[in-house]
């Protein structure tokens, strides 16, 4: 991904899990520095205690199966001072495993946001079509190719 958008132009980098969670958001600064556009990582690092003001689209093109560390991920952007509009985009797909994982992602957040007062209708929603387990009903999509 890294080379591809290099490629075009776009300065790109790649948090990695060697930064220690303590020292990301000076990596992040020092990226910003050197006059990084993209910053390119998995949800799980900056899923808590980082702020991403300076990226505000976040585009994930793997989500994992925890709900909490998607939604945690996917407000990195979306902090108070945040001046320009916040865009969260999720890349699969069509008819693959990860495309269902998505789905069954969308169901369980939309639950969870709705147990909490939200009334959830944009992202991962429109993917909401039912409710039990990521990886049991994952599992049973896989085994019955539904």
């Amino acid at each position: 991904m890294k080379n591809l958008l290099d490629a075009m132009g776009v300065k790109a980098s790649v948090l990695r899990a060697s930064v220690p969670a303590e020292k990301r958001e000076d990596w992040v600064a020092d990226q910003l520095e050197r006059g990084a556009e993209v910053i390119i990582t998995n949800p799980e690092l900056v899923k808590t205690g980082l702020d991403l003001l300076e990226f505000p689209t976040i585009a994930f093109l793997q989500s994992g199966f925890n709900t909490y560390t998607l939604q945690q991920a996917a407000r990195r952007s979306w902090r108070i001072g945040q001046t320009h509009d916040v865009t969260v985009r999720f890349l699969a797909y069509e008819a693959t495993t990860q495309m269902r994982c998505l789905k069954l992602m969308g169901q369980k957040i939309a639950v969870s946001q709705s147990t909490s007062g939200d009334m959830p209708d944009s992202g991962l929603d429109i993917l909401n079509q039912g409710g039990e387990s990521i990886e049991v009903a994952l599992a049973r999509q896989l085994v019955n190719q539904e």
